[in-house]
């Protein structure tokens, strides 16, 4: 729903990334920020993304797990997949466009027309490529594992030489990014704030419930101690 005038801290401070024609908003500009602190917090406090690009002339975005190291993305996915598979073929690579949000709160208005949601994301355009290098591939596999849970990679087997086989990675740089952000109640117009229907945010937030261990698992294995750095905490 159209809702663009509540600014937040937005700019461009010294560290951040060049604005360009596909990354300056439309609309809403004062919610878009370039600060590489703040895309990278939203990016690594995410592990889905969706990735989008181009195939036989027709879109097609496909939700995936990703991994960060310093500037660049990295994502992988079996070597017959269709992304991976046309990211190798292409040269230089695969145009691509690949997002990340997260949802903070429903914001329900007074009007239907101004309800909106409070929200963090990052959308990254770029060339995706493809990693061969094989130091490379194991860093970025063990980034996409401890995205989700971090510090797992430490604690599971690493991939063998068939399972590598079977694996692509593809790799996107950070040029071309930025990060857009609301917070904030709703806007609704002057002539509804009298109108009789309740208005405010529903916080929305991501919990995690208590582990289960796999019905195959030694009694004598312990909940690993790194479970308690997941993001908001589990539950005793």
């Amino acid at each position: 729903m159209p809702d663009t005038d509540t600014p937040d801290s937005t700019g461009l401070p010294g560290d951040a990334y060049e604005p360009t024609g596909r990354t300056v908003p439309s609309r809403a500009r004062q919610r878009a920020s370039y600060d590489k602190e703040t895309v990278h917090s939203i990016l690594d406090t995410a592990y889905l993304c969706h990735l989008g690009f181009v195939r036989d002339g027709a879109p097609v975005v496909l939700p995936t797990l990703f991994g960060r190291i310093d500037d660049r993305l990295y994502v992988h996915g079996s070597t017959g997949s269709r992304p991976l598979r046309a990211t190798a073929a292409a040269d230089p690579g695969l145009a691509v466009c690949l997002t990340v949000t997260h949802v903070d709160g429903l914001v329900l208005a007074r009007s239907a027309f101004h309800h909106s949601m409070n929200y963090r994301s990052v959308v990254v355009h770029g060339i995706a490529r493809t990693v061969t290098d094989p130091e490379e591939r194991r860093v970025a596999l063990d980034a996409i594992v401890d995205q989700v849970v971090p510090g797992r990679s430490r604690d599971s087997r690493p991939a063998d030489t068939k399972e590598l086989a079977a694996t692509a990675v593809i790799r996107l740089d950070l040029d071309e990014v930025s990060a857009k952000i609301r917070t904030g109640g709703p806007n609704d117009d002057p002539e509804d704030l009298a109108l009789p229907h309740w208005a405010g945010v529903i916080p929305v937030s991501r919990s995690y419930g208590a582990p289960l261990p796999s019905d195959d698992l030694a009694p004598a294995v312990p909940v690993p101690d790194y479970f308690t750095a997941l993001h908001g905490g589990l539950p005793a």
